[in-house]
């Protein structure tokens, strides 16, 4: 009967890895069909009303489309539209100034910024702004995907200000402060791990790493100890955000300082032997092709938690609409201004209006960039739609239920992996939290093992199992022009999600 409930639990999901990884399957395609494989367990073997069902379906698709779809296409519209302006080739141009090193400016881009877009704002933006970015210097596009969702895994316990975790602790009562602190401490030697890895997947194997150590070993440890200390003895909103800031200053530091080392052909920022386009840069000029993200930064820091008198009143412009109406249903929320898909389109717009762009054309790249990114719009709808039935019906539920059942003591070891599984459906490390962070707790005590351990578990587990989520990785091959090849994506960031829960599972089992 256990293995009954597991395995029909799990077959949406080893749908999605045969469809993505065996058959091949579009993205767009794959899910669609998963929708129908949860919908039919749901019916037939969970007795999940119809209705039910039907309206499951559609709270995962409004979810999907406020806001994560929203970040998405915002972030592309800005990327768009810095092209359009050309814009785009004075940031090249300035950004070669700082370092002429792929590896080196990938790590200030995809690590440094990459993490304090995930400090600030979460949803995604993490991957889809510094993709961009990078592809737009001529990265390749697969490998740049790959790392950035590597790195992406460790910081989203305190991405958005800390939410995932202050969630975690709602859910479960604990006190987080506890839990951040735990999670800072199982996740440290990763975090610490993922940054070399990155310039290990940027530049196509271990070679890369050839003159590169002093500087990666910068980059991790100037952003993991202000991490680990802030994690351990203030709390979650600030980690990400202050460790990123000074990983970011000091890496800029250094690489001015190694700039004129030369640098091998293979890893040369641009085309044609890494020749750049020289311009003629002034203050104005740079501040003028900075300016969406600039405004990115400004708006989203000035609305987050850290100024409440803020974030407060613009949160309350809200909404909880009732979709779902089976069990054990809760109202689902939208906040309509204070999310970041909506500041980033509006940093897009004044920036593009700076940068002498009409209102006509700001608008055409707009609509422009929604029309390109339809499949990917399908794509997601489809994933949380299969997640909300999944949850509802309770099928991912009885799937972490077998695996404390068969496990036992030995628990702790898999305890990443109920994570990873929550994460891999929903793309969420707030919405894993949220559904698994009791069921932890709770195997915790009946095991009398420590809960803030075994959640801080499932916080890893969350941000390892984004790597593989569909949702992850729809927004992702988006963001790097790669629509339709979320199988070459899956296949080669699966290896770094298993090495990832193996090692969490092992530090949560020895230091339990």
């Amino acid at each position: 009967m256990l293995i009954v409930k597991f395995i029909l639990g799990l077959v949406p999901i080893i749908w999605l890895i045969i469809a993505l990884t065996g058959l091949k399957m579009p993205g767009y395609k794959a899910c669609g069909i998963a929708i129908v494989f949860a919908a039919v367990v749901a019916l037939f073997y969970k007795h999940l009303p119809l209705v039910s069902v039907g309206t499951a379906f559609l709270e995962g698709v409004f979810s999907a489309l406020w806001p994560i779809i929203l970040v998405i296409l915002a972030a592309l519209f800005v990327y768009a539209l810095t092209l359009e302006t050309g814009a785009m080739e004075e940031i090249k141009a300035m950004l070669s100034s700082v370092s002429r090193d792929k590896r080196v400016l990938g790590l200030i881009i995809g690590w440094g910024f990459g993490c304090f877009m995930e400090g600030m704002a979460g949803f995604g933006t993490a991957v889809a702004i510094p993709a961009s970015i990078l592809v737009a210097l001529n990265f390749d596009p697969i490998s740049t995907v790959l790392a950035l969702l590597i790195v992406n895994s460790t910081p989203t316990a305190f991405g958005s200000v800390g939410v995932p975790t202050t969630s975690l602790a709602s859910a479960t009562g604990l006190a987080v402060n506890a839990l951040s602190a735990n999670t800072v401490r199982i996740e440290v030697l990763l975090m610490a791990l993922s940054p070399f890895l990155f310039v290990i997947v940027i530049g196509k194997g271990f070679k890369a790493l050839k003159g590169m150590i002093p500087f990666t070993l910068i980059a991790s440890a100037s952003f993991v100890i202000p991490n680990f200390i802030i994690g351990s003895f203030i709390g979650p909103e600030l980690p990400d955000i202050i460790g990123s800031i000074c990983s970011m200053i000091l890496m800029i530091l250094v690489a001015l300082k190694m700039k004129d080392k030369e640098v091998p052909e293979e890893y040369l920022v641009g085309g044609d032997g890494g020749e750049q386009k020289t311009l003629n840069l002034t203050m104005n000029s740079a501040l003028r092709a900075w300016s969406p993200f600039i405004l990115i930064f400004v708006l989203l820091l000035f609305t987050s938690k850290l100024f409440p008198f803020i974030n407060g009143p613009l949160s309350s412009i809200s909404s909880s609409i009732n979709i779902y109406v089976g069990e054990g249903a809760s109202p689902t929320g939208f906040t309509w201004i204070n999310t970041p898909g909506v500041w980033i389109i509006l940093s897009g717009i004044i920036g593009g209006l700076i940068q002498g762009a009409s209102i006509g054309k700001i608008l055409g790249v707009l609509v422009g960039t929604v029309k390109k990114n339809v499949k990917t719009i399908v794509t997601i709808c489809s994933v949380l739609a299969t997640a909300k039935i999944m949850v509802h019906s309770g099928m991912t539920t009885d799937v972490a239920d077998v695996l404390v059942a068969v496990t036992g003591k030995f628990y702790p070891l898999f305890s990443p992996l109920v994570g990873v599984l929550g994460a891999f459906v929903t793309g969420s490390g707030t919405s894993t939290g949220v559904l698994f962070g009791p069921l932890q707790s709770a195997s915790a005590t009946q095991l009398g093992l420590s809960p803030e351990w075994l959640c801080a578990a499932n916080s890893l587990g969350a941000g390892v199992g984004k790597m593989i989520s569909p949702s992850n990785i729809a927004l992702a091959t988006a963001s790097a022009g790669l629509a339709g090849r979320e199988n070459e994506i899956l296949s080669g960031v699966f290896k770094y999600c298993i090495l990832y829960a193996v090692v969490g599972g092992i530090i949560c089992f020895a230091f339990v």
